[in-house]
């Protein structure tokens, strides 16, 4: 694999050690209808996810909530031994009682989320995991404090490396930083919806990384894409891009600390995306873009909704 080229939209540091590159790769489109079971084309999943590695980009997000397990194996059998400087980023904490959505919950008590751990570890074949989420902050059976507890155990203990919140409020990124160092958070942030933009902002200010969830969506409220789409064509035009580009090359411009994880199952989309990060904005159309949502949510996002669990078009 030919990794000598620059990495796709530069780099970025999460915690003080991990360099990788400012666009990753979001896996879970690569697991069954539903996301649940594996990818029904095993081997175009492998290919992917070969080119994707070839393409520069060295930071894969997954969860062993997605199949459950089926892509944490994708990705070992497509990569291992993985090469040098791949960090792949993995969740635990969430539960599935059957194909359907509605059958996720979420268990938060130690014993569980060391299992989940170990066992995304033994499946992507590593002897710890580089960064490692609580996938949700809404498990019942234990306090919150008790699980990022149980996920600084596990730090000290070598299993983590780093530690990462999704889909939490800035009141409990907080707390969590009050028990262990927090180097990654994941929230709904895109164009059209601006749900974590609060988080975003506390991310930025303590040199967070910050990966956006449906980071290509572009949806008005009512779930249409027309006013939003029509208001972005003067800058899209510009640049010869998709709105799906232009979403990708704003998220990169927007903030020191935006990793975007854009994911999919077709290579064509791949190489669409990946070429969202030549696009260069200039300040005012940034700020053109920025000023189509207001962004003064409350400041608890809404940690209700399931992360990253209903995949984008692909």
């Amino acid at each position: 694999m030919d990794r000598d080229h620059a990495r796709p939209g530069g780099t970025l540091v999460i915690g003080s050690d991990l360099e990788v590159s400012r666009l990753g790769f979001g896996a879970m489109r690569l697991t069954g209808p539903g996301m649940w079971g594996d990818f029904p084309d095993r081997e175009a999943g492998i290919a992917l996810l070969r080119q994707v590695i070839d393409a520069g980009v060295t930071f894969i997000d997954t969860a062993d909530a997605y199949g459950p397990h089926t892509n944490e194996v994708l990705i070992h059998d497509a990569l291992y031994p993985y090469p040098a400087g791949l960090v792949i980023a993995t969740k635990g904490g969430f539960i599935r009682g059957g194909p359907d959505y509605a059958d996720f919950g979420a268990v938060g008590n130690r014993e569980y989320l060391r299992q989940c751990a170990y066992l995304s570890a033994r499946r992507l074949g590593l002897d710890h995991l580089d960064l490692y989420y609580l996938h949700s902050p809404n498990a019942a059976d234990v306090p919150f404090e008790d699980q990022v507890g149980t996920l600084a155990e596990l730090r000290q203990q070598g299993v983590i490396r780093h530690i990462g919140l999704s889909n939490v409020s800035v009141g409990q990124f907080r707390a969590a930083q009050r028990i262990t160092d927090i180097a990654a958070v994941t929230a709904h942030y895109n164009i059209g919806d601006r749900t974590g933009a609060v988080l975003l902002a506390a991310a930025e200010a303590d040199g967070v990384a910050f990966s956006p969830w449906h980071p290509t969506t572009v949806s008005d409220p009512d779930g249409t894409t027309s006013r939003l789409a029509d208001m972005l064509d003067p800058v899209r035009d510009r640049h010869h891009a998709t709105t799906a580009q232009l979403a990708i090359a704003w998220l990169l411009h927007r903030s020191p600390v935006m990793l975007p994880i854009p994911g999919t199952s077709s290579l064509d989309h791949f190489l669409n995306n990946l070429a969202s990060t030549a696009i260069s904005l200039d300040d005012a159309e940034v700020q053109a873009v920025t000023r189509l949502i207001a962004e003064t949510p409350a400041e608890s996002p809404d940690t209700g909704r399931l992360p990253q669990l209903v995949p984008e078009p692909d």
